[in-house]
């Protein structure tokens, strides 16, 4: 069984509890971030941090943790399990409220691991489906743990046998999946939102490594943009970089991974390989 980081403890998984009066679970005030590993060890674990810390101010929680100490703390817990790899869940609550709504500033460090899932392989070279939903998320720069628009929207791809949700607001804008970022080739060019979306570890990631490939445009998409794009791709820290070939009912390009996504694709996996295979003492995170 895996063992957590539960406000200063360590406890095995099916011991990990925290007060009913927490105002995550009162209010839905708490910020979070999820990484996974690659060789055993945190992947863009500074980068992740920076993000937990900066979706924490955006919301107005403020850290009692240094950087340094939650990577430390992070580290600590996965040495405490033995997971070949694993994603890494962490979760900063708004902590206790006598009153169930005013913020005390006692928040909650929650460090939560659990073993990384084998997404399917006909993703990849297949291609997948995604669906438009029309909404934006409420403070789009932070992480927060408010995922009920989210949570309504896969359950519509579910039903419609896709594997996201792409947001689209009433401007008829793409802004980004429900755990995703979108990107698009667009008149030779590849596009992604720049504004009004979480910036996601991988999509960085993506645009470091397609630098000399292709030139990269960061502007508003327009829907209608994205149903004739030659290619569209999603990217997310937990999925990598997944095709998408059909969004709604409308097929994307000639309906397979086009040349430039499947590039990203073996860039970002020897990228990802390199990283495993590296020294710890010599890795940079």
């Amino acid at each position: 069984m895996e063992i957590y980081y539960i406000d200063g403890r360590f406890v095995s998984a099916d011991q990990a509890v925290i007060p009913v009066n927490d105002l995550a679970l009162l209010r839905g005030f708490g910020v979070f971030d999820l990484m996974r590993t690659y060789g055993g060890r945190p992947y863009f674990l500074d980068a992740h941090i920076k993000r937990l810390m900066r979706s924490a101010e955006h919301i107005g929680l403020v850290l009692p943790w240094s950087h340094e100490t939650l990577c430390r703390k992070v580290l600590e817990t996965l040495e405490r399990n033995t997971l070949t790899e694993a994603n890494i869940r962490i979760v900063v609550t708004g902590g206790p409220s006598p009153d169930f709504s005013t913020p005390q500033g006692r928040p909650r460090l929650l460090i939560l691991v659990n073993p990384a899932p084998e997404l399917p392989d006909q993703w990849y070279r297949q291609g997948v489906k995604i669906i438009s939903f029309r909404t934006q998320r409420f403070i789009p720069d932070a992480k927060s743990i408010n995922y009920i628009p989210a949570t309504i929207a896969m359950q519509q791809a579910r039903e419609c046998n896709a594997v996201e949700a792409v947001y689209v607001d009433r401007e008829d804008r793409v802004l980004e999946g429900t755990t995703s970022n979108i990107f698009a080739v667009i008149a030779d060019e590849l596009v992604t939102p720049g504004e009004h979306i979480l910036k996601g570890i991988t999509r960085q990631e993506i645009l470091d490594l397609c630098d000399d490939l292709v030139p990269v445009v960061l502007r508003e998409i327009a829907f209608g943009e994205l149903l004739t794009a030659r290619e569209v791709f999603i990217t997310g820290s937990n999925k990598g970089l997944v095709p998408v070939v059909q969004v709604d009912e409308h097929v994307i390009g000639n309906g397979r991974p086009g040349r430039l996504t499947q590039r990203l694709m073996a860039r970002l996996k020897d990228h990802r390989r390199q990283f495993a295979s590296e020294d710890t003492a010599t890795a940079d995170e």
